[in-house]
């Protein structure tokens, strides 16, 4: 992936993307009506995009400016309403076939893939789409990994992602199920049948605490309990359950339980024994309380060593496991697992004084004189996971003291010669789009390793625009528009509980959008430093100061121009009475060229 130029870095919700996708210009083009435009831009950097149309951790929405004035836009929500309209899950379009299309030439180099999720198939995808001959050798009966093994279907519609996989492996894509490395095959087997090798194992084996009782009957490692529930093995886990941790996987757990004859009695994936996937080390407790509650327990409760505003759980998911009873515990920490012959009765705990220490490092300490008994069946722990470095074998890419592979100082190459390594693999668990961005940049190092060919370089330009005020529009004072989902009592069944937003509905959310892909420009040869510009600024953004105190020639004067905090009102160039000032679009990263072939 190619750096990002400064007028992309001023894009807050592109900067924040791993793939670079330019949020804003698809939102603004939803705002406009040009929804084929929108899907364009959010789709081209992005293998999975109506994936992560339900399902993306979203740190574009993190980023958002429009957060520091109320609250951020529904960036997520906004691209599953394109991807519906012309993505794999549309039966009205084939839009999203002419973008998957291969656009190479047919290469005489294999590449082995060690693992079928996000990062294995997003590399995947971009070498077949370059010609390469790809292959995957995927542990399990189906490819996917977490994507489909832990994310619950009432969260991502298991149809639409199996669609999403078949279009990456109609490119040409040859997969070997069921082929565990270190078990089936060797890691030398692949190297030596390859040109160069991308491994991307997930994060398979779930992480223990080390207390007393750990290894009684009813103690359960969140992510297993998720591969199993979706997988349709039903795990019985009795009528009060607590959950450890604070993070989100902890939730999807919890709800998935809640519709536990769905699963149960859905066909086996066939996959035999599978040891643990992951997604996210810090968004795992809550997702396993949730489907704990859904699995028909009478009383679920998640005991985090963080305050309520310290959990790194998502304020959404937070917010969900509210409305379906799931209680909270804060700043309390396991002390000893409570068993009677084999079998989890309770868990004490014991009060948290402190998570972060004065660095703010994860150092947290405890009050052993303040404990708290709880009565329950199960104890679900959502501590983390890790890799099986030992199915690399001995003579695999060197292994960092944290268990994962190690990496060069300059990208995803490991100790190994044609050797790159990505996602959980090499950083631990991660989210899906990080996944995605390591697939596809370590797809683009290979292509230069073979090739000499660095990625096209996008030639951005800024397009003045010939009008732009939204002075009659209220978009800076409107609300956010809630995401849709089904009211609490209609959560059953394996529905997918967010329905998306309405046309009328995604109009008034992107119309909310500031803009910040839009840039003002200042034409220094027409300013007479009137000032006009920073008296009409609603926010008082514009200011005039000696350019020294900038660095610059004594006695000059510099404009300056708070861009964190501008709404792109257009006042100022509209005020402006020598046409010094303009406002300009970036075509850069992300953005869709006019009249480039899709």
């Amino acid at each position: 992936m190619q750096p990002l130029h400064f007028y992309d870095e001023n894009i807050p919700c592109l900067a924040a993307c791993p793939v670079h996708t330019n949020a804003g210009a698809y939102v603004a083009a939803i705002a406009d009506g040009d929804d084929l435009t929108a899907y364009l831009t959010a789709r081209l950097p992005n293998p999975f995009a109506s994936v992560c149309g339900r399902v993306c951790a979203a740190p574009c929405e993190d980023a958002c400016r429009r957060g520091e004035i109320d609250q951020p836009i529904a960036i997520r929500a906004l691209k599953r309403f394109v991807t519906e309209k012309y993505g794999v899950e549309s039966s009205a379009s084939e839009t999203w076939k002419q973008v998957a299309a291969p656009g190479g030439q047919s290469r005489r180099q294999t590449i082995g893939v060690i693992g079928g999720g996000p990062a294995g198939m997003a590399c995947a995808h971009d070498l077949a789409r370059l010609g390469y001959q790809v292959t995957v050798y995927e542990a399990t009966a189906q490819l996917g990994g977490m994507m489909k093994l832990g994310i619950p279907e009432y969260r991502l519609d298991r149809t639409l992602l199996q669609a999403e996989l078949d279009a990456i492996v109609d490119l040409g894509v040859e997969v070997h199920l069921n082929t565990r490395l270190g078990r089936d095959i060797s890691f030398d087997e692949i190297r030596g049948r390859h040109d160069a090798v991308f491994v991307a194992i997930g994060a398979s084996l779930g992480r223990g605490l080390d207390l007393e009782g750990h290894e009684a009957d009813g103690v359960l490692k969140a992510i297993e309990f998720l591969i199993n529930a979706n997988q349709g093995f039903e795990v019985d886990i009795g009528d009060r359950v607590v959950v450890i941790g604070g993070g989100d996987v902890a939730m999807d757990a919890a709800r998935t339980a809640l519709r536990r004859d769905q699963y149960a009695g859905a066909p086996s994936t066939g996959a035999g024994e599978i040891e643990a996937s992951d997604r996210n080390v810090m968004t795992e407790a809550l997702d396993a309380a949730r489907t704990a509650s859904r699995q028909g327990a009478a009383d679920v409760t998640v005991i985090s060593l963080e305050s309520e505003s310290e959990m790194p759980a998502s304020p959404f998911e937070l917010e969900e496991a509210r409305h379906e009873e799931i209680r909270f515990l804060h700043r309390r920490g396991p002390a000893r697992i409570l068993a009677e012959n084999g079998k989890v009765v309770g868990l004490e705990t014991i009060a948290v004084t402190s998570v972060f220490d004065a660095e703010g490092r994860f150092a947290p300490e405890f009050d052993t004189s303040d404990k708290l008994v709880l009565e329950c069946d199960t104890v679900i722990l959502a501590v983390g996971q890790a890799i099986d470095v030992e199915a690399l074998g001995a003579t695999g890419p060197a292994i960092t003291p944290r268990g994962v592979i190690e990496l060069g100082e300059d990208g995803l190459g490991t100790s190994l010669a044609m050797v790159w390594a990505g996602g959980d693999a090499a950083h631990g668990p991660r989210t899906l789009i990080e996944a995605i961005a390591d697939g596809r940049r370590a797809a683009a190092d290979m292509h230069e390793r073979f090739t000499g060919e660095t990625p096209d370089e996008v030639q951005g330009q800024l397009v003045e625009l010939d009008q732009f005020h939204r002075l009659t529009d209220t978009y800076d004072r409107e609300e956010r528009v809630a995401v849709p989902t089904l009211p609490t009592e209609r959560r059953v069944g394996l529905a997918e509980v967010e329905t998306g937003f309405t046309e009328q509905q995604a109009r008034c959310e992107a119309a909310r959008c500031l803009r910040c892909f839009a840039n003002i420009e200042l034409d220094v040869n027409k300013c007479v430093l009137c000032a006009l510009c920073a008296d009409v600024c609603p926010l008082d953004l514009i200011a005039l100061v000696p350019a020294e105190e900038l660095g610059g020639a004594i006695g000059a004067t510099a404009l300056t121009l708070d861009e964190r905090a501008c709404i792109r009102c257009g006042l100022c160039i509209e005020r402006c009475p020598t046409d010094a000032l303009s406002m300009a679009v970036w075509t850069g990263v992300g953005v869709p060229q006019v009249g480039a072939p899709v």
